[in-house]
């Protein structure tokens, strides 16, 4: 089968979005699909074209950015010569140029499969406000156009305002999730590194510097941390440095942040590659996820940490509570609320054997050729 994925962002960009697109794409390859990824070249030093794990990936030229996303002149012209070259149009939203890619689509009498991750809430403003409602509009399109959209949990889509308006369109399929083996010695290399064995317990977070990643919930759980564990760390995963749209935000925390720095009790690791990232799991205590918003809706590297056994601590929002909750392997903590954070961080801290799963079994119900072939199933279904 020819499958056609689209969306704004793909690798190197980071995000759990990309990273599912990624992994989808992999497996489809693997599964002896033909597989193009049709993206936009966000950065000039990525290649417009190139094959990547037996992906095809054109990348077309920006030509102008507004706030998060970007514009490319020639997107509607190649999406209509390879909308009627493959067998299946897979687009990942929220996307602006997804209702004009499922047109064409449907237009060739091919089958549209949406994978909608999350809601798009950008920061307060008028500027902002508009361009909420455009993508907004964007989505609605896209989603009249679908033949069927793909949520992550029923939990997520039961709360959205834009996934209940297509109920008889909808297929919870769970995410795809998979860590490289850790290179031998990493995992103590990172501990060294870390100062793992003096520093403890280790609470981790992973994820972009932004405001609806609740940091700050997190910074006020500290000091009850602390008072249970002085010598307690966080090591913070991800890009916090230049994130698009995060300015103020940033400057607003990083003060109170350097003093946790100074006194050893935060550190900032960047982004870390797939094989970092299976060093940083185990060296964790906890990982937390204390998400404000519907711009998350799952939260992958719940899945990730636990399978390293480590538990999570998540925000009661629908979708990221789903993956404490089914797999009995952390607490749900009140959206917003760092007493009940902490509470929640204590207690996996103070009780780490009650927290623990089969991982095998997890690994198996999130493999992404599990995740490829119940997609494969939808799209039979729909031809």
């Amino acid at each position: 089968m020819k499958i056609l994925t689209v969306l704004t962002y793909y690798r190197p960009h980071t995000s759990g979005l990309t990273i599912y697109a990624e992994r989808l794409a992999r497996a489809f390859a693997r599964r002896g699909h033909d597989v193009t990824v049709l993206t936009t070249q966000y950065d000039k030093s990525l290649p417009r074209q190139e094959i990547l794990d037996g992906i095809k990936v054109i990348r077309l030229p920006v030509a102008v950015r507004i706030s998060k996303g970007v514009l490319a002149p020639t997107f509607g012209l190649v999406a209509t010569r390879l909308a009627w070259e493959n067998d299946v149009v897979q687009l990942h939203l929220p996307q602006f140029d997804a209702p004009g890619v499922a047109f064409r689509a449907r237009l060739f009498g091919k089958s549209v499969v949406l994978t909608y991750h999350c809601d798009l809430l950008l920061p307060p403003g008028i500027f902002n406000r508009m361009v909420n409602l455009v993508v907004q509009f964007q989505n609605n399109m896209a989603g009249m156009l679908a033949s069927h959209i793909v949520t992550y949990t029923q939990d997520y889509a039961d709360h959205s305002a834009y996934l209940s308006r297509y109920r008889h369109k909808l297929k919870p399929i769970l995410p795809p999730v998979e860590l490289p083996a850790a290179v031998p010695g990493a995992v103590d290399t990172f501990a060294a590194q870390n100062q793992v064995s003096t520093r403890k317990p280790v609470i981790g977070m992973a994820a972009r510097f932004a405001a609806e990643k609740g940091v700050e919930v997190l910074l006020d759980a500290m000091p009850k941390i602390l008072e249970k564990f002085p010598n307690a760390q966080v090591l913070f995963a991800g890009q916090y440095q230049g994130v698009m749209g995060e300015q103020v935000y940033a400057e607003r925390l990083m003060p109170r942040i350097r003093d946790y720095e100074v006194g050893g009790h935060w550190k900032f690791l960047d982004v870390l590659s797939p094989q970092q990232m299976a060093a940083f799991y185990p060296n964790l205590d906890a990982l937390v996820v204390p998400s404000l918003n519907s711009t998350e809706a799952f939260g992958l590297v719940q899945i990730e940490a636990m399978l390293n056994n480590v538990p999570c601590v998540a925000s009661a929002l629908p979708g990221v509570r789903q993956p404490v909750r089914m797999h009995s392997m952390g607490e749900v903590a009140a959206i917003g609320n760092a007493n009940d954070l902490a509470r929640g961080l204590l207690a996996v801290l103070s009780e780490p054997q009650k927290y623990r799963c089969d991982i095998n079994k997890l690994a198996e119900l999130y493999d992404p050729d599990a995740v490829a072939a119940e997609y494969e199933k939808l799209f039979a279904k729909l031809r």
